[in-house]
C-alpha cells in the first residue's frame, strides 16, 4: 500500500517504521553527534539515467546523500520503496542496498562520506552513536527550499572536480553547510529517520559471503557496529547467534552439493567457506549428526531423503528474492558516457525472510580459518597465522600501536606500523611471500601463472577481492576500507590517496624495471619485514648457485647470450639491465654475459626488424614466445636460419607472448623461483 507522508510517498512498512522510531533523535542530539566526528568525503558524483534504465542492488560503499534534481524514479533503500520526483533527498548508511528504476529521465547527485569519531575517549558519544547512529539512518523527504540545497550540492560537485588542495578544503566546508541546511529543513518538516535493521543486514551479509572466511568480528566490522551489539540484536530478532546461522547456511549448501554433484569434499569445503574437508566434516556433523560422506552414501546422488524444505531446493540457499534483486548475483553496471557504478559481486542473491531463518536455526557453528602455505621459502608464515593476521576481524579490531615513515619517490609517507588491510595494484606475489594476504588486488594479479605452483590454497585466494584494472576500482577499494594502499603507477596515486594511506612504489621506471631483488626489499621495507625478505633472498641465492653448477660449461668463457622476444607482430631484444621476461634471471642471477648491444641499451628493451637481428644476437639465444601463433614465418625465414646460434643449435626456447601468460611475466619471488628452474631445464635439455 502506498501512502503519502509529508509530501513523500512511502509504502506501508516505511510508515510503520517511521511511527516506531518517531522521536528517537531530536535535532540537537543529531547535531551533537555530527559535531563529534571527523568527516572524510569519499566522492561526489553526478549521474543521469535514461527512462526505463535500472541500477540494481548497488551496495553503498560508505554513508551517502542522494539528491534527485530532475525526473522521477522508484528508489529502493534496503527494500524500502520510495517514489521520487525532482528535488528529493535520500540518505543511507554503508552497506545499504540502493536500487533505482527511472520512470523518466533522472538526474541526481550523490555524496559519499565516511564519519570517524574524533574523540575516541568520549565513551558517552561512542555509546550514543552505537545506539542511534545518524550516519547509518535511512531517510527520504522533499525539502521545503530545494533550490537552497541544489545551489550547495552543485557547488560541492564543481569544487570536487577541481581536485586541488584548496578545492578539497572548500568541499569540506561546503559539505557542512549542505548538512546544516538539510537538517534544518528536515527538522522543520518534523521528519524522523528509519533505523537500519542490523539483524537483517547481518543475515544478508552472511548470505552474500558465507563461502568466505567469516567471523563475528568480520560481520560486525562490515556493518560498523560492535560485536556485542550485533549479537544481542541478532539473537533477539532470530533466536540464533550470527555464527550459528552462518554454520547453518553452510550446512544447507553442503547438503545440496552432496546430493546433486559428485564434487569432492575438498571442493565442497572451498565452495562453502571452509579451508579443508576436515573442517567441513567437523562442522557438518554438529548440525546433521552424520558425516558428509555418510550423508551422501545414505541419501544418494538423486536426492532421496532430501531434508531441505521444498522452498529451499534450488541453486540459491534461501527463497527467491524480492524484486528488483538479481536471482543469482549482483553485477557491475557501466553506463556509456557516465561513471562506473560499482555493484558488490556476491555469490548468491540477497534474500531473507525473518520467518524463514527463525525456522532454520538449530545448533552452533564456528568460523573457518584459512591457510597460506607458500612453498619454496622458510620466510612464509603458516597459513593460519598469515590469514589470522590479515583477517577482516583482526584488521578492524586490533588497535594500531605505532606508525613508521616510508620513503617514496613522492616523499616520505607515514604508514601504520602493522597494516592489517592492504590493497595493491601490483606486488601480490611479494606480499604473499612476506606472509601478508592483501584484501584486494588488481584483476591480473589473481590470474598470474605462478599461483598454481605456489602452494597457496584456493581458500586464501578466494578471500582476495578483485579490484579491476588500472586504476583500481575506487568504489570497491573504498568498500574494503584498506589501511594501506600500494600503487605502482604515478598517475593513479592521487586517486588512491582519496581512499586511504598510499605508498607509491613504481614497478617500471620509464621503460626499465628495477632489479627484482631490490623490488622485494623495497616492498619488505614498507612493512618492516626486511629480515624475512633477506632470509628468502639468501635461500634464493643458494638455489642460483646450484643452478650455475648445473649449466656450467654450456655457455663457454668468452661467449655471449642474447634474449629475443617474439610478440605482437614485433621483434624485441632485452637489455642487459632493466629488461623483463626472464632477463634478470639470465643476466643478473646466472651471470651469463650479454652482448655489447644489450649493454648499450638505455631502456629495458629495443624493438628491431628481422633484417638487423643478426647485429643483436650473441653466441647463444634465449627465445621467448617461439611457440606462439604467427611466429612460424620468422622461424622459417632464411634470416633466422642463418644466425650462428641457430646453426649451432644454441637456441633455448621458453615462455609465451600469447594470450596465456607464464611465470616470466612478473618478477615476484614465486616467479623468480620458477624462472630459475625453467631456464636451467631448457639449457640442459639442449645438451641431451
Amino acid at each position: 500500500m502506498i501512502i503519502n507522508y509529508n509530501g513523500v510517498k512511502f509504502n506501508r512498512s516505511v510508515e510503520l517504521a517511521i511511527g516506531e522510531w518517531s522521536g528517537s533523535m531530536q535535532l540537537n542530539e543529531h547535531l551533537r553527534l555530527w559535531n563529534h566526528v571527523f568527516i572524510k568525503i569519499i566522492d561526489i558524483r553526478y549521474s543521469a539515467m535514461d527512462k526505463g534504465e535500472e541500477l540494481s542492488s548497488y551496495r553503498l560503499p560508505a554513508s551517502a546523500f542522494m539528491y534527485t534534481v530532475r525526473g522521477s524514479a522508484k528508489i529502493w533503500l534496503d527494500r524500502q520503496m520510495h517514489m521520487a520526483k525532482r528535488f528529493h533527498i535520500f540518505h543511507g548508511g554503508k552497506g545499504m542496498s540502493l536500487t533505482i528504476l527511472a520512470e523518466d529521465e533522472l538526474e541526481y547527485y550523490m555524496i559519499l562520506y565516511k564519519p570517524t569519531l574524533a574523540l575516541p575517549g568520549a565513551q558517552d558519544i561512542a555509546k550514543r552513536i552505537e545506539k542511534d547512529n545518524p550516519f547509518h539512518f535511512q531517510y527520504a523527504f522533499e525539502p521545503s527550499a530545494p533550490l537552497a540545497l541544489f545551489d550547495k550540492v552543485e557547488r560541492l560537485y564543481e569544487e570536487w572536480r577541481q581536485e586541488t588542495g584548496l578545492g578539497r578544503l572548500q568541499v569540506k566546508a561546503g559539505f557542512y553547510q549542505f548538512v546544516h541546511e538539510l537538517l534544518w529543513q528536515w527538522h522543520q518538516q518534523e521528519m524522523d529517520p528509519i533505523r537500519p535493521d542490523l539483524a537483517a543486514l547481518a543475515v544478508r551479509y552472511i548470505h552474500e559471503h558465507y563461502n568466505n572466511p567469516l567471523t563475528l568480528e568480520t560481520i560486525a566490522a562490515a556493518l560498523e557496529c560492535s560485536e556485542g551489539h550485533l549479537s544481542r540484536l541478532f539473537k533477539n530478532k532470530t533466536g540464533s547467534s550470527p555464527m550459528h546461522y552462518l554454520g547453518l547456511i553452510r550446512t544447507q549448501r553442503t547438503t545440496q552439493l552432496l546430493l546433486r554433484t559428485d564434487a569432492t569434499l575438498q571442493e565442497i569445503a572451498e565452495n562453502v567457506g571452509f579451508p579443508d574437508a576436515h573442517s567441513l566434516s567437523r562442522s557438518f556433523k554438529k548440525y546433521k549428526g552424520i558425516s558428509p560422506a555418510r550423508y551422501r552414501e545414505k541419501y544418494g546422488m538423486e536426492g532421496k531423503g532430501r531434508d531441505l524444505p521444498l522452498s529451499m531446493q534450488g541453486i540459491a540457499v534461501l527463497q527467491p528474492p524480492f524484486y528488483p534483486y538479481n536471482d543469482t548475483e549482483n553485477h557491475f553496471h557501466y553506463w556509456t558516457g557516465r561513471e562506473l557504478l560499482m555493484q558488490r559481486r556476491t555469490k548468491i542473491a540477497v534474500m531473507v525472510l525473518v520467518m524463514c531463518f527463525t525456522l532454520l536455526v538449530s545448533a552452533c557453528g564456528g568460523a573457518a580459518n584459512t591457510s597460506v602455505s607458500p612453498s619454496g621459502s622458510g620466510t612464509n608464515q603458516s597459513a593460519g597465522a598469515a590469514n589470522a593476521e590479515t583477517s577482516p576481524a583482526a584488521q578492524q579490531t586490533e588497535p594500531q600501536a605505532a606508525t613508521r615513515i616510508v620513503a617514496t619517490p613522492k616523499g616520505d609517507v607515514e604508514v601504520p606500523a602493522n597494516p592489517q588491510r592492504v590493497a595493491a595494484d601490483q606486488y601480490m606475489g611479494h606480499l604473499l611471500k612476506l606472509g601478508i594476504v592483501p584484501v584486494g588486488v588488481r584483476s591480473y594479479m589473481l590470474n598470474e601463472a605462478w599461483i598454481s605452483e605456489s602452494g597457496i590454497s584456493q581458500d586464501v585466494l578466494d578471500g582476495i577481492e578483485d579490484l579491476g584494472d588500472f586504476p583500481l576500482n575506487l568504489e570497491k577499494l573504498t568498500y574494503l576500507e584498506p589501511d594501506l594502499i600500494i600503487g605502482s603507477i604515478d598517475e593513479n596515486i592521487e586517486q588512491y590517496e582519496k581512499v586511504g594511506t598510499t605508498v607509491f612504489l613504481p614497478y617500471w621506471e620509464g621503460l626499465k624495471t628495477a632489479g627484482p631483488l631490490d623490488k622485494f626489499r623495497k616492498v619488505s621495507t614498507i612493512f618492516g619485514k626486511e629480515q624475512e625478505a633477506e632470509q628468502w633472498i639468501t635461500e634464493y641465492v643458494a638455489k642460483v648457485e646450484e643452478a650455475k653448477a648445473k649449466i656450467a660449461g654450456i655457455v663457454k668463457e668468452g661467449e655471449t647470450v642474447s634474449i629475443v622476444q617474439f610478440g605482437y607482430n614485433a621483434l624485441y631484444v632485452m637489455a642487459a639491465e632493466g629488461g623483463n621476461y626472464g632477463s634478470s634471471t639470465i643476466y643478473q642471477m646466472l651471470e651469463l654475459s650479454p652482448t655489447q648491444q644489450a649493454k648499450d641499451m638505455k631502456e629495458g628493451f629495443a624493438s628491431i626488424s628481422l633484417e638487423v637481428l643478426s647485429e643483436y644476437t650473441g653466441d647463444h639465444i634465449f627465445l621467448y614466445g617461439a611457440d606462439d601463433e604467427g611466429n612460424e614465418e620468422i622461424l622459417n625465414s632464411q634470416l633466422w636460419k642463418q644466425l650462428p646460434a641457430v646453426k649451432k643449435g644454441q637456441v633455448y626456447a621458453y615462455g609465451s607472448s600469447g594470450e596465456k601468460d607464464d611465470e616470466f611475466v612478473m618478477e615476484d619471488p614465486y616467479s623468480l623461483e620458477l624462472q630459475l628452474e625453467k631456464i636451467v631445464n631448457v639449457m640442459t635439455a639442449n645438451q641431451k
